[in-house]
């Protein structure tokens, strides 16, 4: 899931991408600044080999719980572009911060496409139904997840570059699996929702949030209200990792 309030448009692109733009079911906020990265494209080899998803019964069939007060976590999430590490910190959002950690030990992010990618604002992945390769579904990415959603937490911290929150529908208590990473400190301005639950920064790895920012997009029609966000090559994460203190 994603942020909300951009008209869902998908279309079926060519086996090279298999990307999908975020629909209504979980879209972003539609006010992203002018402003682009200046990282060049970086065209990595051909998506590695699949890890295995996820054995049935491993993951949550309901909401996870809430990670303790007090508590931090490391996830260590691996790309084709590169690794990112995580802070996960329940002072920042223990509902969402509990939920993302029990997703990434089970390996529920195991082989999950970014579907969508905003320069300058954001860049989105954790659709497990329909954006998992190698049986993703190009015209349902970015609608799909668990079966179940969570709570809304209180944000009570800014939105800044590195910033890990959960997507959702523009409903409260509609979020679930779906995560985005903040690309600029002034991607959040006045006027931009403050409703997704945030459970962690960026420790290590911003470069590589960079250049996902930077991949060629296109594939479906670009206008005021439906820009293009989907990448046309497809970036995968391949792995997570979790520690905790």
């Amino acid at each position: 899931m994603i942020l909300a309030h951009i008209p869902s448009s998908l279309r079926r692109l060519g086996t090279v991408g298999l990307v999908a733009l975020l629909v209504a079911a979980c879209a972003v906020p539609t006010n992203p600044p002018t402003s682009t990265p200046t990282v060049e494209p970086t065209i990595p080899p051909a998506a590695p080999a699949y890890t295995l998803a996820p054995t049935p019964g491993t993951c949550p069939t309901a909401a996870p719980a809430a990670m303790a007060a007090g508590s931090t976590a490391t996830v260590t999430m691996t790309t084709n572009f590169g690794t990112i590490v995580i802070k996960v910190d329940a002072s920042l959002g223990p509902i969402a911060a509990g939920t993302f950690v029990a997703l990434a030990s089970c390996g529920y992010y195991n082989n999950i496409l970014f579907h969508r990618v905003v320069p300058g604002f954001v860049i989105q992945a954790g659709d497990g139904q329909y954006g998992r390769l190698p049986n993703i579904n190009p015209d349902k990415m970015g609608q799909g997840g668990p079966t179940w959603t969570i709570t809304d937490d209180k944000v009570t911290t800014p939105y800044k570059r590195g910033t890990l929150a959960m997507a959702n529908t523009g409903n409260a208590n509609s979020a679930s699996s779906q995560f985005f990473i903040v690309l600029s400190d002034s991607s959040w301005t006045s006027t931009t929702p403050t409703t997704y639950s945030i459970f962690g920064n960026v420790t290590s790895g911003l470069d590589v949030v960079d250049k996902i920012a930077a991949v060629p997009l296109g594939g479906e029609p670009a206008d005021a209200n439906s820009p293009q966000t989907m990448p046309i090559q497809p970036v995968v994460i391949t792995g997570t990792t979790v520690a905790t203190p």
